[in-house]
């Protein structure tokens, strides 16, 4: 006979309440796992780390009050400081990793580095240049109205003048003591034909410049800007002294710019002021010898001159700097053609 037993029925409850005992400890020692796992990630990026430096502006002084803020490339943490009256910073707390190292002061450009940063050795000093800020990035209260500024100036290269017109003159109607919107205005102008304004508004730049800042190198890009745009207004009414005396403003407030030089050329030989286009083809030769461009020009320039032997040798010239410029094919045949005409 086959005997059957029956569990004692507090006896599996005793088991039941075991296993259930086991179910929980195994879900505590799961999440405390977890719990361990997130405390340690939370620590891997603060340690022992220490970076140290100095900011100076462009002329070599101390900054004192500058930002300095250091923040995890690896996570989100952020930690900041402040730079002394000598200019000088330090921020601990860093852990071993890859940081990014921001300065900052109103009035400045930002700089900033990244660094992998050591917990036990000494990292490198750093050393922040700030350039004060021009412009109207120098003015401009809300990086919101700075960006409405971006997108006038898009809207010009877009060749939408009328659009960009309607965002500068509404910065404008905000922020009247911001020169700076004039020139975009006056840019806006130019290139619609509308010289009378456009001259109105350069001026009224330039003006502006002299009266707040006493030299035109303050703000140099600005005044550059306005001084060429002045240049073209007077190349299109015919008065080419006045131009030239602009174009020469604007090369006295940048001289060592060979690209400004080029495009003075580029305005004069457009007008078929050939003997101006030269001078200033050969002053961006000057400034930047091995540009091959200048050259290139030089050869255009001659030839339109009809001294074909000066145009040979700008052009050959030209080949010889340059010879995977895409320019070279035709240059090619335009030298073939000449050298059938001297012959």
């Amino acid at each position: 006979m086959k005997l059957i037993s029956f569990p004692n029925p507090k006896e599996e409850r005793v088991r039941h309440i075991s296993k259930k005992r086991i179910l929980n400890l195994g879900s505590l020692l799961f999440f405390l796992f977890i719990a361990m796992v997130i405390i340690n990630l939370a620590q891997e990026h603060m340690g022992k780390g220490r970076i140290t430096g100095t900011v100076i502006d462009e002329e070599g002084n101390p900054l004192e009050s500058v930002l300095i803020i250091v923040e995890s490339l690896e996570y989100t943490t952020k930690i900041q400081g402040y730079s002394n009256k000598k200019g000088h910073f330090a921020v601990a707390g860093m852990g071993t990793g890859n940081w990014r190292i921001i300065a900052s002061k109103e009035g400045y450009s930002k700089a900033s580095l990244d660094m992998n940063v050591r917990q036990l050795r000494k990292n490198p000093p750093v050393k922040f240049t700030l350039k004060k800020t021009t412009g109207v990035a120098a003015f401009m209260p809300d990086e919101k109205l700075f960006k409405m500024f971006d997108k006038g100036n898009l809207l010009i290269k877009e060749e939408k003048y009328d659009e960009a017109l309607e965002i500068f003159e509404e910065l404008l109607e905000k922020y009247p003591k911001i020169y700076h919107i004039h020139l975009n205005i006056g840019t806006c102008c130019l290139t619609k034909g509308d010289l009378d304004k456009a001259e109105a508004e350069f001026k009224f730049v330039l003006d502006k410049i002299m009266e707040t800042l006493g030299d035109y190198k303050q703000d140099s890009q600005t005044s550059l800007t306005a001084f060429k745009g002045l240049g073209e207004v007077y190349i299109r009414e015919a008065d080419f002294e006045m131009a030239k005396e602009c174009f020469t403003k604007a090369l006295e407030i940048s001289p060592e710019d060979e690209v400004n030089a080029y495009n003075v050329g580029e305005i004069f030989f457009s007008n078929q002021k050939i003997e101006e286009a030269i001078e200033y083809f050969e002053l961006a030769i000057r400034i930047k010898k091995d540009w091959s461009s200048p050259f290139m020009k030089l050869g255009y320039v001659y030839l339109n001159k009809g001294d074909f032997n000066k145009s040979l040798d700008y052009f050959n010239k030209f080949l010889e700097m340059d010879p995977e410029n895409p320019e070279v094919p035709q240059v090619k045949n335009i030298i073939a053609t000449i050298q059938k005409m001297i012959k």
